[in-house]
């Protein structure tokens, strides 16, 4: 693919990293794979440089090229990559321990997997100060609580003592933060910090590096799928494809001018940039009058948000007062994972449910799909109350309510085959003869767009997307009304995020479905809901339209959600 490469300006003439015509090779049983060729980039000092692709681009690849941490069966087969003028590619294992932490630091992308669970998180940063003689063993635990403290964890000295399963996401994030920059690098590495992170976390934490970066002065290497992202938090954007780098300039220029048809993909599907492009019209225009939505909010926080009798439309789903209380062992008072939340979700629509981890977004869908038994409360499905159903009641129930689950890759047996895993639903109900079983099966492969030859295959040889296509296609099996539909697309690129919702609202138009669609990504909400359920701490704190909820939000807890979502402040034309 051609190059497509603009004039950016350059912090300083000399580049702090300079990486020429690197290629990366990785040797399988199948045989070689090139994963990078050809790969040109510099950054300079005190710059920061994003690198966006979906996943199998090469860009993790390219930035573990740099700090020559490939795996066993990779190796840099052509190329340069100079630090400060020194070149990398070739270096010793010894002196490359002395360049990581030192002079080039990491943040990876998952924190429970990259800290280690059964060390103490202030060992952990302890370990990396020691090893490169920031610290003596005198003075090591101040120097821990210090380094804590300045990557924003509060009461630093006492999270020092605890393990990584004691922190939330955010937390444990930060940690790595410290980790990264325990030594003061010169370049930090960051492979996607907060793609498992909430949206106010996220936005929270790449605040947070944006302050220690600029204080030290450090340069920095983002790796991100979120276009949206990574033009908010960088100066310069290299766009990565198969492999090969097809574009690159200034971050504006190529969110408003992409010249390579994969960025111009990248910056139509990003739902971030999506929702950045719409507010302008957003903002700028007077608010209207709130319209009657199926939803009601029983403790408003602000203002009371508009709320319409179950009479008023033709409701399947209608929820009333839904309490979710746990018991805590070793603690007197309960915990009120939902407590008195009501909506409704009308026949052939979609309704949202948002909120960070933790307000009870995922509680209150398992009631409905009843996995979980409310504590009280009424959950009406087509006019029946379904809190207590058993036998064959409930058995009817849940061939009309089906869920699709957040991870492709855990949802489906391993061990079923395509056909199998889809066709599974129908054999359990028994529908239909065998032959009619495999006509329906081979019906929901068309309607999920996924070809015949898949239905021999195991999800291992799925891509994720196609897992998740394969996920709707047995959610659909049963004719279902209802789909619950738990962060469906958050472990997904967002050229496959949008396939994705493309294709729920195809199936949602061509099959009258009703959607209850759980996220804590605001961004793709905004462009798949007809309604908005906004919750925190359990309850529902503002429930509308969402266009009245994007356009006039009323809550101070949802404005600030609206605030976080990465490009969102971008003044996109458009």
């Amino acid at each position: 693919m051609p190059l497509q490469t603009r004039p950016a300006h350059h912090a300083a003439a000399t580049p702090l990293l300079q990486v020429r015509d690197m290629a990366v090779d990785f040797r399988t049983v199948g045989g070689v794979v090139h994963a990078v060729e050809g790969v040109d980039l510099e950054i300079a000092p005190g710059e920061t440089v994003a690198i966006v692709g979906e996943s199998g681009s090469g860009k993790s690849t390219s930035a573990m090229a740099v700090i020559g941490l490939l795996p066993g069966n990779g190796k840099v087969v052509r190329g340069s990559i100079t630090l400060d003028g020194q070149e990398l590619v070739g270096a010793s294992e010894s002196r490359m321990r002395k360049v990581r932490g030192a002079q080039i630091g990491l943040v990876p992308q998952d924190p429970m997997s990259n800290l280690n669970p059964v060390s103490k998180i202030g060992t952990q940063v302890a370990e990396t100060l020691l090893a490169h003689g920031l610290a003596t063993p005198k003075d090591v635990d101040r120097k821990v609580v210090e380094t804590l403290a300045a990557a924003g964890l509060p009461d630093a000295e006492e999270r020092a003592k605890q393990y990584p399963h004691e922190f939330s996401g955010g937390m444990r994030q930060r940690a790595l933060i410290a980790i990264g920059l325990a030594c003061n690098p010169r370049l930090l590495i960051a492979d996607e910090p907060t793609s498992a992170l909430d949206v106010t976390v996220q936005k929270t934490i790449l605040d947070q590096l944006d302050r220690m970066t600029s204080d030290l002065g450090t340069s920095v290497l983002l790796i991100t799928h979120d276009l949206g992202l990574a033009a908010e938090r960088a100066a310069r954007v290299i766009v990565m494809h198969r492999g090969r780098i097809v574009e690159q300039g200034p971050a504006r220029q190529i969110l408003e001018d992409p010249q390579h048809a994969y960025t111009q993909a990248l910056v139509q599907a990003a739902p971030s940039v999506a929702v950045a492009r719409l507010r302008p019209e957003v903002f700028t225009r007077p608010a209207t009058a709130p319209t009657a939505v199926p939803v009601a909010v029983t403790e408003p926080a602000e203002a009371p948000a508009p709320a319409a009798s179950p009479a008023a439309r033709d409701n399947i789903v209608e929820v009333e007062d839904l309490t979710k209380v746990y018991r805590i062992r070793g603690k007197k008072e309960d915990f009120a994972a939902v407590s008195n939340v009501s909506f409704a979700i009308p026949r052939g629509e979609t309704v949202a449910i948002v909120g960070e981890s933790g307000s009870g977004k995922t509680t209150t869908a398992r009631m409905l799909l009843k996995v979980v038994e409310p504590t009280s409360g009424s959950l009406r499905f087509e006019g029946q109350d379904v809190v207590g159903l058993k036998g064959r009641a409930l058995r009817d129930f849940r061939q009309k309510v089906q869920p699709i689950f957040q991870d492709p890759y855990s949802s489906l047996n391993p061990m079923f085959t395509i056909e199998r895993i889809i066709s599974e639903p129908l054999d359990f109900y028994k529908r239909g003869s065998a032959k009619d079983r495999d006509a329906r099966v081979r019906k929901l492969l068309d309607d999920v767009a996924l070809p015949q030859t898949m239905l021999r295959r195991y999800p291992s040889e799925l891509s994720g997307g196609q897992r998740q296509r394969v996920a709707i296609a047995r959610a659909l099996a049963l004719n279902p009304e209802l789909i619950v539909c738990d962060e469906p697309v958050s472990a997904l690129d967002v050229l496959v995020q949008d396939q994705i919702l493309t294709l729920l609202r195809d199936l949602q138009s061509e099959y009258g479905l009703s959607y209850l669609f759980i996220s804590h990504d605001l961004a793709v909400v905004r462009l798949i809901s007809d309604y908005v359920c906004v919750m925190k701490d359990g309850r529902l704190v503002e429930a509308a339209s969402s266009e009245e909820i994007f356009t006039n939000p009323r809550d101070p807890y949802t404005r600030r959600l609206l605030a976080s979502i990465p490009g969102n402040e971008l003044d996109i034309a458009v």
